[in-house]
């Protein structure tokens, strides 16, 4: 594919070599000559006279920090958008779809799989479960009875989907997650002894949601606890029993969220972030990595701190500490002339 025909499929405009040959995408620092690359943060722009890259997606307003006759630009509306397309075109032939059921897998009665349904080797698939067309269950996965996943979803190698629990069309679930485990609900007597008390509720993941690596995601006591569409996880998250996570979330990795916390539409939650128990997040917030969430947010914005606050609150606390030192030395000086004058 030659740089002409990619600037005719990302709707750009081409400056450069309109017959340079394009074989794959790769990262700016790596790229060969017969790779793409793109720039849309501009700390990457430095790489820019560096890179042996034969063509670069970048802004409509990018201007080069110098002159290359070597490399064809093509610019865009939106780099990081046509990044991605780029690379679901190169990458749509790189993973072909398995189809079949492996003779080493277990289905229970009842069990009911839609057509072209791929199920691998020492899968478990309870009594009474549903898998819909086009659907993908990779190796040793788990799941348990009166499951239900929807069409063109994805659920990759030792994933366990507890019984009940719901997924949704197109979702992808990667490897070590866990789904619909019990909840860390237990009730304290008054000789302080703990009674399990019985998580009776499912998981729903709707549509269109990915769930990256050893996520651990807990039944409801009662009820549901609910990845909306859209939603995103990353990698190595808890979310406890009853959460519920918008539409369009996006979470990063190590994050937890406490028990029947509502956390809204389109926020942002930095990896290591922890939001206590029973609050509600409205939409559109971001909360920065490593932020303890104590109270309920219900102002759109950008949350920082050891205790969230709002980010300009956060940067005046932050310029405080540093003068710290100084304020010492001054109360120093102050008790040596109130002591002098004793």
């Amino acid at each position: 594919m030659n740089t002409k025909q990619i600037a005719e499929m990302l709707d750009g405009v081409l400056a450069g070599n309109p017959d340079t040959e394009i074989r794959r995408f790769a990262e700016i620092q790596h790229a060969a000559g017969d790779e793409i690359t793109f720039i849309s943060n501009p700390a990457y722009t430095k790489y820019f006279e560096t890179t042996n890259a034969g063509a670069v997606i970048v802004s409509q307003n990018f201007k080069p920090p110098s002159k290359r006759q070597d490399i064809t630009l093509i610019k865009v509306e939106d780099p990081y958008m046509c990044f991605v397309t780029m690379l679901e075109f190169f990458s749509k032939d790189s993973h072909p779809i398995e189809k079949g059921i492996s003779d080493r897998c277990v289905i229970g009665k009842d069990a009911v799989i839609g057509k072209d349904v791929h199920i691998g080797d020492f899968t478990v698939i309870g009594k009474d479960c549903l898998v819909g067309d086009s659907s993908v269950i990779m190796d040793n996965v788990t799941i348990g009875d009166g499951v239900v996943i929807g069409k063109n979803s994805v659920v990759n190698s030792s994933v366990v989907i507890y019984h009940g629990c719901r997924i949704g069309d197109n979702v992808i679930i990667h490897s070590g997650t866990v789904i619909g485990s019990d909840g860390f609900g237990f009730a304290r007597s008054k000789e302080g002894k703990y009674r399990k008390i019985p998580q009776t509720g499912i998981v729903v993941i709707e549509d269109d949601v990915e769930i990256g690596s050893n996520c651990c995601i807990d039944r409801a006591t009662i009820g549901e606890t609910k990845i909306c569409r859209g939603a995103k996880l990353d990698n190595q998250i808890q979310i406890a029993h009853n959460v519920e996570i918008g539409e369009d979330t996006v979470i990063v990795s190590q994050a937890g969220i406490a028990g029947s916390t509502k956390i809204g539409k389109r926020c942002m939650i930095g990896g290591q972030a922890g939001i206590v128990g029973h609050l509600t997040i409205c939409d559109d917030v971001i909360i920065g990595a490593s932020v303890g969430v104590t109270k309920s947010i219900d102002k759109p914005g950008t949350y920082m701190g050891y205790r969230s606050k709002p980010f300009k609150d956060a940067l005046k606390d932050e310029a405080s500490v540093k003068e710290i030192p100084s304020i010492k030395e001054r109360i120093k000086l102050i008790e040596s002339i109130i002591n002098k004058g004793k």
